[in-house]
């Protein structure tokens, strides 16, 4: 694949989850620098990781479009120019050392920012990602930041009665369930 369908093809599959795209876009030792703040199976190397963060990225986000803006290529890195937009109606869960971190409650916001990624690229498949995000941006469009004394009592109060800790059990419930998913259907393909 060349650079430009590596791009639209890697964000579709966030998009989407369309595991069979995952499969020609992303190599098997795929490392993802940005599951830091994911669930941990955003972590396992390969397309099971990418559908990992997919399922992370939709379960906070109705209508995740990632419209690329353009795209360059320069030994073996591809970088892409892009916007994430959605509807903010999941809470947004992010993590720490696979511990919960912040979740954000359903604000029904709309986010549109700008975003960089650079792609290792290798025989035609995404090796590495990395990015360069405006979260302040986004976090601004859900009233987060600066914060909003409504955003902040509702993340307290989600934090409190515990919804905080069940929105992160079932957003990484969902993100092993893409994973293993994808893992299943490559050994039953093998066997």
């Amino acid at each position: 694949m060349n650079a430009d369908e590596l791009a639209h093809g890697l964000f579709r599959v966030l998009e989407t989850g369309d595991r069979s795209l995952a499969a020609s876009v992303v190599a098997d030792d795929n490392h993802n620098r940005e599951a830091a703040v994911s669930p941990s199976a955003c972590a396992i190397p390969g397309p099971a990781g990418v559908l990992a963060s997919g399922a992370w990225m939709r379960f906070a986000f109705d209508e995740l479009r990632f419209p690329v803006l353009g795209v360059a290529e320069s030994e073996g890195q591809v970088w892409v120019r892009l916007r994430m937009q959605g509807r903010h109606t999941g809470a947004f869960v992010r993590f720490r050392d696979g511990a919960l971190d912040q979740a954000i409650p359903p604000t029904g916001q709309r986010i549109d920012f700008e975003q960089v990624h650079v792609l290792g690229v290798r025989d035609g498949k995404v090796v590495s990602h990395e990015a360069v995000r405006d979260d302040v941006t986004m976090l601004g469009q859900l009233g987060v930041f600066p914060p909003s004394p409504a955003v902040g009592l509702r993340m307290v109060a989600w934090r409190l009665s515990g919804r905080a800790a069940r929105a992160a059990a079932e957003v990484s419930g969902q993100a092993d369930r893409a994973a293993e998913a994808y893992r299943s259907g490559v050994v039953a393909n093998q066997a």
